[in-house]
């Protein structure tokens, strides 16, 4: 099929959120999204590829990572996701797979105008090209630096590895260094973040948010130009009112990380911060390499 003549998102402004994987991003874009001027989208992963074509087979190995997708095209196509619906929005992206990624975003941000896209991918802070894509696809978006404490981060993903059926015998736990994701992916966050113009990205500890939210959204609000009026901070206190607060039918499931699918009401209270120093929680044996330690400092972490 025909890609179809669209201009890049040059005057759209979407704002994406960058962290890794267990970092409170659902939770977080589920807030977000419920502002009137925002639209928050599951996990889309469409920045790992130029087109259709290669998100597909980078996504063959690991098919619920379409799911966020999937979710986000029948809601939007039909109002609804169910088999059927989800069914038909792979067909949609199939018949369509040589279009580039960048005229699939501005498609989304068609069905959803005049409310701005929030996308959530923490794929996308796995490799500086994809961000940089994310960059050059929607040059005016604003991006938000979600972090989270290293050691309740590795924590958070081992857990994840060891119990969601949405990654059985996909990863292998025993193999993974929750320490070098945390680590590697803000580094990279921190470098890309740093050559934008300043008013371009800001930097949340999701702690903090999560323990304040009433004293974070508000700033958040202002800072990407929206209303900040009461009805507006009261309405991002319900991410349990998004269309992709739940579990999906059972073609496409996730998008979001379990925690938030099984329990997306926001319930707030101090979220607190263990320490750096000491043992690791899944490696005594060691404690955080100095690197870790003076990045996660440079966050705000102690």
């Amino acid at each position: 099929m025909r890609e179809p003549d669209k201009q890049p998102l040059e005057d759209a402004d979407p704002l994406f959120i960058l962290c890794p994987l267990r970092s409170f991003s659902s939770v977080v874009c589920g807030m977000l999204g419920q502002h009137p001027e925002l639209y928050g989208l599951p996990e889309i992963n469409l920045f790992i590829g130029e087109t259709l074509h290669e998100v597909l087979e980078a996504h063959r190995s690991r098919p619920h990572a379409l799911h966020g997708l999937l979710r986000a095209l029948a809601e939007l196509h039909e109002g609804r996701q169910d088999e059927d619906t989800v069914g038909r929005a792979l067909d949609w992206v199939k018949r369509r797979h040589s279009w580039s990624t960048g005229h699939v975003l501005a498609h989304l941000q068609e069905l959803t105008h005049p409310r701005r896209l929030v996308d959530k991918s923490p794929r996308t802070v796995t490799r500086t090209e994809f961000l940089e894509r994310a960059l050059r696809i929607a040059p005016n978006a604003s991006f938000l630096h979600l972090t989270r404490h290293p050691r309740s981060t590795g924590i958070s993903i081992l857990d994840l590895l060891a119990r969601s059926d949405e990654w059985q015998g996909q990863i292998d736990a025993r193999h993974v260094d929750p320490e070098r994701i945390w680590f590697n992916a803000h580094d990279r966050i921190v470098s890309f973040t740093g050559r934008l113009f300043q008013a371009q990205s800001m930097r949340v500890q999701g702690e903090h948010l999560l323990s304040a939210p009433g004293l974070y959204l508000p700033q958040i609000a202002e800072w990407l130009g929206l209303r900040t009026d009461p009805e507006a901070i009261e309405a991002m206190m319900h991410p349990d009112a998004s269309p992709f607060a739940g579990y999906g039918p059972d073609n496409a499931r996730y998008g979001n990380d379990p925690n938030f699918l099984e329990r997306p009401a926001l319930r707030p209270g101090r979220v607190t911060e263990p320490r750096l120093e000491g043992p690791l929680d899944w490696n005594p044996a060691r404690s955080f390499l100095a690197p870790t330690v003076k990045l996660a400092r440079m966050l705000g972490y102690r």
